[in-house]
């Protein structure tokens, strides 16, 4: 009889500290989600279209999904949106 198991070796996930930290962060100062919002920009910098004479020859795909962090720092962002939205009462139109 041939058992076989579906255990796979667990990777050694290097940046699993970051990433606790960046979920764990609390943000409970203005001034620090202020700096959040204005650091982590709203959409991917690296997506553009380049165009030559006025023609789109060519477009650079979002490469934000290949940071191992994506993830976690969008959310750091979201939670610094709510934070100053929920707590604070501010506008945060200004960085959508």
């Amino acid at each position: 009889m041939n058992i076989t198991t579906s255990k796979q070796p667990q990777a050694l996930d290097v940046l699993y500290p970051i990433r606790r930290w960046l979920n764990e962060f609390k943000i409970n100062n203005p001034e620090v989600a202020h700096f959040l919002c204005r650091v982590i920009p709203v959409q991917c910098p690296f997506e553009r279209d380049i165009y030559v004479f006025g023609h789109k020859v060519a477009h650079i795909p979002p490469l934000c999904k290949l940071n191992p962090l994506y993830e976690e720092v969008v959310g750091l962002r979201f939670r610094a949106l709510c934070y100053l939205a929920d707590e604070c009462q501010q506008d945060v139109r200004c960085y959508c």
